[in-house]
């Protein structure tokens, strides 16, 4: 059984040989340490995408810059309605996670929802079933592959369109904006799930990074319940798994997302990370594949205290079953060779399933 191969017979539910070890993407430079990692059983859950996007209406510059030593990118959005601008720092290189960091977002005042609610119904969407075909074949079988939806509307909002201080402001003056302009993206996006429920990947992730620091239960109830609820009823039908990523705090609504129709958590990351052991999170989300993340600040320590943490993992997680340990967030460059061998040759010696 390939790594791949032991990948998708546990999100299809099956108990294998051994918990496997895995990354979320190639976080590491393709070497003689990380050819040995692969052959002796380290897999990769990689990503490509199954629809792509694009608005006849809507044109977008973008103009990247330094200063002070640092990388920006202003980008300017000219639409038949108005013209916003935001500036980002990118974050990231090459085999690590690249993200983006929201300097100046592009909501300056309330007229400008009607400039991103013409946006957001701007865009239109088709399947690239090719794109994620290509990559699939592309590895020969050496990575499994998921692919990406959209996430809750209202994160969007938060994260990409106003940021947390404009949004506290607007929820708290004009809610019935906010939700107006969140109601208009859900529309939107509604086509997207049917293209992605007809796709050939297995795993969908809708989004993820809910913080209940900023979220809130009462805004995570009203809106990522109902929208994993809408996700689900269309990904279901065409035998898709809905998973999200959900790698912050996830005590206050744990229940919640036990009850959800989820059927893989990407990213969990157990105690002394977060405010979940994983045990816990074994407990309240049964049924579910757990694709954790192994405590990044462990990475930090000694060889011994990472196998004693993979020990420990392993005990809390019997009898074994829809587990991954995997690494989902970046690791230090002078660390990875040693903590990555050390978690796979515990997890090969003393992960053996079931547990």
């Amino acid at each position: 059984m390939t790594p791949a191969q032991r990948l998708e017979h546990i999100f299809r539910g099956d108990m294998v040989d051994v918990v496997p070890f895995a990354l979320k993407g190639w976080r590491i430079p393709q070497c003689e340490a990380e050819r040995r990692l692969r052959n002796d059983g380290m897999a990769i859950l990689d990503m490509a995408a199954v629809y792509r996007s694009h608005s006849p209406n809507v044109e977008v510059e973008t103009c990247s810059y330094v200063q002070d030593g640092i990388g920006y990118q202003r980008r300017m959005v000219r639409t038949p309605v108005g013209c916003l601008s935001s500036i980002h720092r990118p974050l990231g290189g090459p085999q690590v996670e690249r993200t983006t960091w929201l300097v100046d977002p592009p909501f300056k005042s309330p007229d400008d929802y009607a400039i991103l609610e013409f946006m957001v119904q701007d865009r239109q969407y088709e399947p690239c079933y090719d794109v994620f075909a290509a990559a699939v074949a592309a590895m020969g079988g050496e990575a499994m592959f998921k692919t990406g939806a959209p996430g809750c509307a209202l994160h969007t909002v938060i994260y990409s369109f106003m940021g947390p201080e404009r949004f506290a402001i607007e929820w708290a003056e004009r809610r019935d904006r906010v939700l107006q302009l969140c109601a208009a993206m859900a529309h939107n996006e509604q086509v997207i799930y049917e293209i992605v429920a007809g796709s050939p990947a297995l795993l969908v992730q809708c989004g993820g990074n809910y913080a209940p620091e900023m979220l809130g239960r009462e805004r995570f109830a009203d809106h990522v319940l109902p929208h994993w609820d809408a996700v689900a009823a269309v990904l279901h039908e065409g035998g898709k798994q809905l998973g999200c990523h959900l790698d912050a705090n996830n005590a206050v609504w744990a229940a919640e997302i036990g009850a959800a129709p989820l059927d893989w958590i990407e990213a969990f990351t157990p105690a002394p990370d977060t405010d979940m052991t994983l045990a816990q999170a074994r407990a309240a989300w049964p049924g579910k594949t757990q694709f954790i993340n192994f405590p990044s600040s462990v990475h930090l320590q000694p060889a011994e205290e990472i196998a004693a943490t993979t020990r420990q993992l392993l005990r809390e997680a019997a009898p074994g079953d829809r587990l991954v340990i995997g690494i989902t967030e970046n690791v230090p460059e002078n660390r990875w060779r040693e903590s990555f061998r050390t978690i796979l040759d515990t997890l090969n010696h003393e992960g053996r399933l079931p547990l």
